[in-house]
C-alpha cells in the first residue's frame, strides 16, 4: 500500500502560475495525506521493529568481552578487524612495564654486588701477594710481636710433642688388647685341656685361673688407657686446634693489616694531586679497618693462649695421675687398687659385648 500512495505522489504534476506559486489544485490535498500516511506508517513499522531488536538484545546481549572494533570503512574486509579482548588498558601496561622493569632492576643489582664482591676479593689477594713475597725476600716490613709469636710457637711444639703422646698411647692400646684377646683365649684353652687330661687337670686349672684374672685385669686397664686416650684426643684435635685456628685467622689479618699498611706509604710518598688525595684517603680508611681487625683478633688470641694453657695444665694433671695409678696397680697385681683408680676417675667398664649391636639393631 505505501508503495502505490509513493508511486501515485512521484507521478503527480504540479501546475506553477506566471508568478511561481503552485495552484490550488484538488491534487494538493491527495498529495499531502499521502505524505502524512507515509510518515505514520514509517513510524510505526520503526517503532515495532526497535522494540523487537531492544528485547533481542536484552535477552541475548553481545559479550562486551567479545565485541570487535572494525578500521575502516563500511563494508571494509575482516582484515580491519580488531578484537577488544587483545587491548590492554594504560594501567595494566603500566603495571607489567613496571614490573618487568623491578626485575631486570633486582637482577642487575644482584650482578653488581657480585662484581663489587669479586672486585674486591681480587685486590685484597693481590695486595696480601706482593706483601708475602716482599716478606720472604727481605724487601718487605712486617710487623712483629716478639712475645706473641713466642708462645705460639712454643704452642705448636706442644702440639706435635702431644699428638706423638696420642699416637703411641694408641698404639700401646693396641697391643695391649690384642694381649688380652690372647689371654683370654689361652684361659678357655687351659680350662678346656684341664676337662680333657685328667692327670693334668690341677695345673691346666690353676694356669687357666691365673690367665682369666689377668684377662680380667686387663679389661680394667684398657678402660683406663681409653679414658686417657680420649682426654689427650680431645685436648690436641679439638681445644688446642680451635686456638690454633684463631692464631691463623691472626695471621693472615696481621699479613692484610701490614699489606694496607705499606700501601699507604707508597701513596704518602708519592704527589699530592687530587687524585692522589683521594686514593690517600680510601687507602687510611681500609688500613683503620685491618688495623682493628688485627688488634681484635691478636686479643682473641692472648686470650685463648692464656685459657689454653691453663686447661692443659688441669687435663694432665688428671690424665697423668690416672695413666700412673692404673699402670702400677695393673703390674703390682693389685685389683682392688685398680679398681678403685677408676672409681676415683668415674670411669665405667663397658661389659663384653657391649660393642656389638642387639639383634634388634641389626635387623
Amino acid at each position: 500500500m505505501t508503495d502505490r500512495v509513493m508511486s501515485k505522489a512521484a507521478t503527480m504534476e504540479i501546475p506553477i502560475n506566471s508568478n511561481g506559486d503552485t495552484g490550488a489544485l484538488a491534487e494538493d490535498d491527495s498529495l499531502e495525506q499521502a505524505a502524512k500516511l507515509q510518515w505514520s506508517l514509517d513510524e510505526k513499522v520503526g517503532s515495532s521493529r526497535g522494540t523487537r531488536d531492544l528485547q533481542q538484545v536484552m535477552v541475548s546481549g553481545p559479550n562486551l568481552n567479545e565485541t570487535s572494533i572494525v578500521s575502516g570503512g563500511y563494508g571494509g574486509t575482516a582484515e580491519g578487524i580488531i578484537p577488544t579482548g587483545s587491548i590492554i588498558g594504560p594501567n595494566m601496561q603500566h603495571s607489567s612495564s613496571s614490573s618487568s622493569m623491578t626485575a631486570e632492576e633486582a637482577t642487575r643489582g644482584v650482578a653488581v654486588e657480585k662484581y663489587e664482591a669479586v672486585k674486591k676479593w681480587g685486590l685484597n689477594t693481590y695486595k696480601c701477594t706482593k706483601q708475602m713475597i716482599s716478606e720472604r725476600f727481605g724487601r718487605g716490613s712486617r710487623t712483629v710481636d716478639l712475645e706473641l709469636e713466642a708462645q705460639i710457637e712454643v704452642l705448636r711444639d706442644t702440639k706435635r710433642k702431644y699428638v706423638n703422646v696420642l699416637r703411641l698411647a694408641k698404639a700401646l692400646t693396641n697391643h695391649f688388647y690384642n694381649m688380652v684377646q690372647t689371654q683370654h683365649a689361652l684361659g678357655d684353652t687351659f680350662a678346656d685341656l684341664s676337662q680333657k687330661s685328667p692327670e693334668l687337670r690341677d695345673e691346666f686349672g690353676y694356669n687357666a685361673e691365673t690367665q682369666k684374672l689377668l684377662c680380667k685385669n686387663g679389661e680394667t686397664l684398657l678402660g683406663a688407657i681409653n679414658f686417657f686416650v680420649s682426654s689427650i684426643n680431645t685436648l690436641v684435635n679439638k681445644t688446642m686446634e680451635d686456638t690454633l685456628w684463631t692464631i691463623r685467622m691472626y695471621e693472615n689479618a696481621r699479613l692484610e693489616f701490614d699489606a694496607y699498611r705499606s700501601d699507604l706509604e707508597e701513596l704518602s710518598l708519592g704527589p699530592r694531586d687530587a687524585v692522589t688525595m683521594a686514593r690517600i684517603e680510601a687507602a687510611q680508611e681500609q688500613y683503620q679497618v685491618h688495623k682493628e681487625k688485627y688488634e681484635r683478633l691478636r686479643s682473641d688470641v692472648i686470650i685463648k693462649l692464656k685459657f689454653l694453657e691453663e686447661n692443659k695444665v688441669k687435663v694432665m694433671h688428671k690424665q697423668l695421675l690416672l695413666f700412673h695409678n692404673a699402670i702400677s696397680a695393673y703390674f703390682a697385681g693389685n685389683q682392688q687398687q685398680l679398681e678403685e683408680t677408676l672409681k676415683q676417675f668415674n670411669i665405667k667398664l663397658r661389659p663384653p659385648g657391649a660393642d656389638k649391636p642387639s639383634w634388634l639393631e641389626e635387623q
